[in-house]
Parts: structure tokens; C-alpha cells; sequence
């Protein structure tokens, strides 16, 4: 009887989470598959670099960024442990891994892969610069999106959800 007590306190607070979370997605968001950015917005505060950046129509947090000095956009993604480059991506900034390059074993949403290990120079989002960050690429059919993990997360001075945004301080 006790364990159906707990089971069932379970699911009227999974129910009453998903209710929640239900009431506060818009009709477009959970219909629409485009995704238009907005744009990040860099401010400056006594002497740290704060970039703001809002969902997208997605819930997503995606931005235009610098991989050193050259344009790529963005996924953040917190539950990402470093930095994932997809081949098309990687080679504009001169990173071709070989086929034996790909010795690093990769779980995704879609299952197992291999990724190829190595460090960018500087990423640039607004005016926060970090250098030296870890990196892999992963064949272009398992990675859609380019995503801005821990790796680069980590040597900022925070990050937070605050009032709907990703806001990132260096």
C-alpha cells in the first residue's frame, strides 16, 4: 500500500510539472518547426562582459558566434560536455579529421557515434572570448547543429537562466 502511495504522489507531481510546462508553450512554439534567432545582446557591466541570449521559437538557446574570427551559429547546450562541431562546420575553420581521427565514442539522441577529439583557438560569442577549448567533430548526418557545450560553458565566470534568457558573464 505504501509503495502505490508513493507511486501515486509521483504521477500528481509529474502531471502537475507537465501541466505547467504545457501552459507555458504558445500555440507557434509547439507547432512551428522554423527557427529564427533573435539576436544576443552584449552588455557591460563593472568590468564583466554579460551576453543575454533568448529562446528561440524552439525553447532553444541558439547564437551567432566566432570561431577564430570566422562566423558559425550555435546551439548552447548545458547537458553537452564540450564543444560538438559538425564536418561541414570544422572544415571552414581548417579542422579535417581523418578517418582514423574518429577514435572517440559519442552518445546522442540518436544513439552511439564517433567523434573526432581536438581544440579551437578562440570561440567568440559578443564580446566573450575563451581560448583553448575542447572540441569534437562528428560526422555532418549525426550532428545538425553546432553546440556550445561545458567545454567553453565552464571558463566562464557564470551562467544562468534568468526571466525567459541564457545569460552568460565573463
Amino acid at each position: 500500500m505504501r509503495n502505490l502511495m508513493i507511486f501515486a504522489a509521483i504521477l500528481i507531481g509529474l502531471g502537475t510539472f507537465m501541466a505547467q510546462t504545457a501552459s507555458k508553450m504558445t500555440p507557434a512554439a509547439a507547432t512551428t518547426a522554423q527557427t529564427t534567432k533573435a539576436p544576443a545582446l552584449t552588455v557591460a557591466q563593472a568590468g564583466a562582459r554579460t551576453l543575454s541570449i533568448p529562446r528561440d521559437p524552439r525553447g532553444h538557446f541558439a547564437t551567432d558566434g566566432r570561431i577564430d574570427g570566422q562566423r558559425v551559429e550555435f546551439m548552447i547546450d548545458t547537458g553537452a560536455s564540450v564543444v560538438a562541431l559538425n564536418e561541414t562546420s570544422a572544415a571552414r575553420f581548417g579542422v579535417r579529421p581523418t578517418p582514423n581521427d574518429y577514435n572517440a565514442r559519442v552518445s546522442t539522441a540518436n544513439g552511439t557515434v564517433k567523434a573526432a577529439r581536438t581544440r579551437i583557438a578562440m570561440i567568440q560569442l559578443g564580446d566573450l572570448t575563451v581560448r583553448d577549448v575542447e572540441a569534437l567533430v562528428l560526422p555532418d548526418e549525426a550532428l545538425s547543429e553546432n553546440l556550445l557545450g561545458l567545454s567553453f560553458l565552464s571558463k566562464l565566470k557564470r551562467f544562468e537562466y534568468a526571466n525567459g534568457k541564457l545569460v552568460l558573464e565573463q
